[in-house]
């Protein structure tokens, strides 16, 4: 498989790369978007820092890519909801630079509570401006800390470590969790209201962008410092100017802007110059041990993915942590292969899906069963030119207008751990799936609709629905022996006695047509669906 490079990396990153049997590397850098679509015509992966722009049109044009590697935390130059919808996985490297980025901001505040680089531009033009300066203490003062990620969370503990009062914002973080690390958790407002220097610490997102602009300036103390070197356009540039000018904000500290660099006479150039700001040319991430620890990283993951089909911090898929990884293969087993059942058992269609996971499976995280089952239900209607996969599975269902929900139970009923998946149409009269795992010996199909059964779900099936009398076993058997398909188990289920029935038969190859028709025409059989599993 191949490996495509198209900004600079390590070599120690490369050497990972180019040792990897299985793996071909090409580097080709500072491509324009031209002959960026180009390069990426044939390759697996793609590895980026932040130069690249991996844009819709890059994206169409990389017809065999299943995975894009991010050096680096922000992946706002990679469109990922354009690398979803074509299955692509999506990945950074959140803890090379963590310390780093978070060394960069507490030395952006020092500097500023300080004022190192004026007094430093002041003496090198020969002044000595001793009363010119006067800093602040950190001690004893609020910190606000906005997001309370990776690198969040170092810098909130380095907030600590220099004895002011950390309070933070987080709507993943628990109270107990901020509690734990000696911080207390706050709503955006009361930081705005409470704190004496704020830093954001969030990625850029439609949610995140300009949650620091001018209705939070209007909230917060006279003579607040602000520090940014997460990304641009988290503070609102034209609202921090306003507050600068009127001395809400005594100053501020940036690495990040929103245009990098800067043009001129922009907000970012006119930030630049402001005498009350310090600031650095993104250098957040910038020491040598960063740069190598993204480098080896990114490359390791590369070859996990291309070779073991191992995925680790994948931005547009749940991430699984380590300890329960092994615990979850076998529902994420189970879920696709009852979604597939599911779909061909009804392919009429569906416009609203429901998973529920009751008992043990729901202790555990339960996003990838839901998009197992998700997968499972939506590849028996797609070409094989459009493969369903865990990353665009949400995109297809959301296109097609189909309406995902799950829900879950950690009281078990009949089995330590089941799903369900009930599929509606239109309003109408729900179909539904039920498995449970057995053990070593894998996942079981225990439910159809009000039929209880017991099937493993592999190879071909052939489910039958019948009426209950007597002989109807019997013909099943000698028409299918009478086209030489051999009958490997079977899993009977009715709703009582004289009623309707069902019969699930695992086969050693499929039945032809010849055998479907002769099987709808024999007595009490009412359809007979073939699926492949």
């Amino acid at each position: 498989m191949k490996v495509l490079v198209s900004d600079s990396l390590e070599n120690e990153g490369l050497e990972i790369l180019k040792k990897a049997k299985g793996l071909t590397l090409e580097v080709k850098t500072g491509l324009p978007e031209a002959e960026l679509c180009k390069a990426v015509a044939d390759v697996d992966a793609l590895v980026i820092r932040s130069g690249t722009k991996v844009t819709a049109k890059v994206l169409e044009a990389a017809k065999n890519l299943k995975w894009i590697g991010r050096a680096g935390i922000g992946v706002d130059n990679v469109d990922v909801e354009a690398a979803s919808r074509r299955g692509v996985i999506v990945s950074n490297t959140p803890f090379g630079n963590m310390i780093t980025t978070a060394e960069h901001a507490i030395s952006l505040l020092f500097s500023l509570a300080r004022e190192v680089p004026q007094a430093t531009a002041s003496m090198k033009e020969g002044k000595w401006e001793k009363k010119r300066f006067k800093g602040v203490e950190l001690f004893g003062k609020t910190f606000g800390v906005v997001g309370l990620g990776n690198i969040g969370k170092v810098v909130a503990d380095r907030g600590l470590g220099l004895k002011m009062k950390v309070l933070a914002y987080d709507p993943f973080v628990s109270a107990e969790k901020a509690a734990s690390l000696g911080i207390e958790l706050a709503s955006l407002e009361d930081i705005f209201k409470r704190a004496d220097i704020i830093t954001v610490h969030t990625p850029l997102t439609d949610q995140t962008r300009g949650i620091v602009g001018k209705d939070a300036f209007a909230k917060m103390k006279k003579g607040v410092l602000i520090v940014n070197a997460a990304r641009g356009g988290i503070v609102d540039e034209a609202a921090l100017l306003e507050a600068l000018d009127s001395g809400k904000v005594a100053g501020a500290a940036l690495d990040v802007f929103v245009e990098e660099p800067p043009t001129p006479g922009s907000t970012s150039e006119k930030l630049v110059k402001h005498p009350k700001v310090i600031c650095t040319p993104h250098l957040g991430a910038a020491t040598a041990e960063a740069q190598l620890n993204v480098a080896i990283q990114v490359a390791e993951q590369a070859v996990d993915y291309l070779l073991k089909g191992e995925t680790r911090n994948a931005v547009n898929i749940p991430a699984v942590p380590i300890e329960q990884a092994e615990q979850l293969a076998p529902y994420l087993t189970l879920a696709e292969k009852m979604g597939s059942f599911h779909s061909q058992m009804h392919p009429e269609g569906f416009d609203q899906v429901e998973v529920e996971l009751i008992g043990e499976v729901a202790t555990l995280i339960t996003k990838p069963v839901v998009l197992a089952a998700l997968k499972g239900l939506l590849t028996p209607s797609m070409s094989s030119e459009t493969p369903v996969n865990y990353v665009n599975a949400p995109v297809i269902a959301h296109e097609k207008g189909i309406a995902v929900r799950q829900s879950q139970s950690i009281e078990a009923v009949d089995y330590a751990s089941l799903i369900r998946i009930r599929t509606t149409k239109g309003g109408g009269s729900a179909n539904s799936t039920e498995g449970a795992i057995f053990g070593k010996s894998g996942g079981r199909i225990v439910a159809v609709g009000n039929y209880r059964v017991e099937v493993i779900p592999r190879g071909t099936l052939m489910a039958l629905s019948n009426r209950d009398e007597p002989g109807v076993i019997g013909s099943i058997g000698t028409c299918l022996s009478k086209h030489k398909v051999n009958i490997a188990s079977m899993s009977l289920g009715r709703e009582s006695q004289g009623g309707k029935a069902i019969a699930i038969l695992e086969v050693d190859e499929p039945a032809s047509d010849a055998a479907v028709k002769d099987l709808l025409a024999a007595p009490n059989i009412l359809s007979v669906r073939q699926i492949r599993l």
